[in-house]
């Protein structure tokens, strides 16, 4: 099923997403009942979410950066996924089968643009066959729709150019444009009311002594959000969805640094367009359990193009999509934190790969001609990069599901913080931000 729109129809549809979404424009009021910090797809989901359920209450969503979803809700494969990987009866099980459930009735609600091209799992080797098997299962057992097992013959007929031993067939997976997605929420934010701030990078949260000039109910918004500008912003609640920064944001109200995010990399090749025929859906490998990434894959996107990857290495800075992009705090606090440390140890000969096949990229067409034989090094050329917020615990081990914060004494008990939304957060941000939203108004009896 695809749905699309053509260039005049895309630019009207970024034509209708007001200003202050995009540039600070927003004229900051005094006070808010809620503050959400972070303008991704979670805070935008979550920050929407809370204003369609309390339509009388005051909210403001504050972003660092001049426009939202910039970061992982703008660098990101733009799949819109079907559930298959998570263990059944999960709390990320069940998100994602409801979130792309939900995704795509918005999607055709709002008339945004998608394509639902599928997806296959291809096993190249018969030792992989089992694993295989074991992941139609776990799809089952999800309740993934439509996933069938298809043989050599099945693999050619859904992606000529692919070989393969056997495949898992997911034709609810799709594709579509994350950011625009994530521009619809703060849309639909703002038109309930709700006031968004960009450039506003919050450097503090603090109680105040005393009301606001001009504020006659007393205490009412104790919360004060200042940022570096010196700008401030006095609230009763606040919820942060910081991504790259959530464990900074935890530790500025009080809170454990633990755990802490490590920005992972990964850069993807893209096919040149002659060669775009290749491939029509998603292509991906089985996974192998002894590695904490997925493996790189196949992936079209929403504007023709074809992403490969994408490949998993450190990023010397929390924001840095270039391979020489560094920030000596993000590069030390992350060589630093023993938990790293140890993930490191403990999958040495895999990083050391990853980062020479992120260096020599004839060593990542390689193992991409293991799905297309035909796909050459004269085929492929160095595409973007996006950067991924790893959580990560003191012992090395990835933390794969959500953890939500909160911290002590008078600022901690009116701070709610995601400090850990792993993926598919996209495809699953509208059941995230209901989630979210149950959580605040049980923390904060609103």
């Amino acid at each position: 099923m695809i749905r699309t729109l053509n260039s005049a129809s895309f630019a009207a549809l970024f034509a209708t997403v007001p200003k202050s979404a995009t540039c600070r424009t927003a004229r900051i009021h005094s006070t808010y009942d809620v503050a959400v910090v972070g303008g991704g797809i979670v805070g935008l989901a979550s920050a929407r979410e809370l204003i369609l359920r309390h339509p009388t209450l005051s909210f403001i969503l504050l972003e660092k950066e001049k426009d939202l979803a910039i970061h992982q809700s703008g660098h990101n494969s733009g799949v819109i996924h079907s559930g298959i990987y998570y263990t059944p009866g999960s709390l990320k099980a069940r998100l994602c089968g409801k979130g792309a459930t939900m995704a795509y009735e918005y999607l055709d609600k709002k008339g945004l643009p998608y394509k639902r091209c599928g997806k296959l799992i291809v096993a190249v080797e018969r030792e992989e066959i089992p694993r295989l098997k074991a992941l139609y299962e776990r799809g089952q057992k999800n309740n993934v729709r439509d996933l069938t097992m298809i043989d050599a013959k099945g693999i050619r007929e859904r992606e000529p150019y692919c070989r393969g031993l056997m495949a898992l067939d997911s034709p609810y997976t799709g594709i579509v444009d994350w950011r625009l997605v994530s521009l619809a929420y703060g849309k639909d934010f703002q038109e309930a009311g709700g006031t968004v701030v960009t450039e506003y990078e919050a450097s503090d949260m603090a109680m105040v002594k005393e009301s606001p000039a001009g504020i006659t109910d007393g205490m009412k918004y104790p919360i004060a959000i200042r940022d570096s500008k010196g700008t401030e912003v006095r609230c009763r609640y606040v919820l942060t969805c910081g991504g790259l920064y959530s464990d900074r944001l935890a530790q500025i109200s009080g809170c454990s640094p633990d755990p802490r995010i490590i920005p992972f990399r990964g850069d993807y090749l893209v096919l040149k367009p002659e060669k775009h025929y290749l491939v029509r859906g998603n292509i991906y490998p089985v996974p192998d359990p002894r590695f904490p990434f997925l493996g790189v894959h196949f992936t079209p996107r929403m504007d023709g193009s074809v992403w490969l990857g994408p490949n998993a290495v450190l990023a010397f800075k929390r924001e840095g999509y270039k391979l020489y992009d560094f920030d000596a705090r993000d590069f030390g606090d992350a060589l630093s934190f023993r938990g790293l440390q140890k993930l490191v140890m403990n999958n040495l000969v895999y990083g050391v790969g990853e980062m020479y096949r992120g260096v020599f990229i004839g060593a990542q067409v390689k193992i991409l001609k293991k799905f297309i034989p035909e796909l050459s090094l004269s085929d492929v050329l160095r595409g973007p990069a996006g950067v991924r917020a790893q959580a990560l615990d003191r012992d090395g081990n990835l933390v794969d599901d959500f953890v939500f914060d909160v911290g002590v004494g008078d600022v901690g008990s009116r701070v709610l913080h995601v400090r850990n939304a792993p993926s598919p957060a996209a495809t699953s941000s509208l059941a995230i931000a209901e989630m979210v939203a149950d959580e605040v108004e049980r923390r904060f009896s609103l």
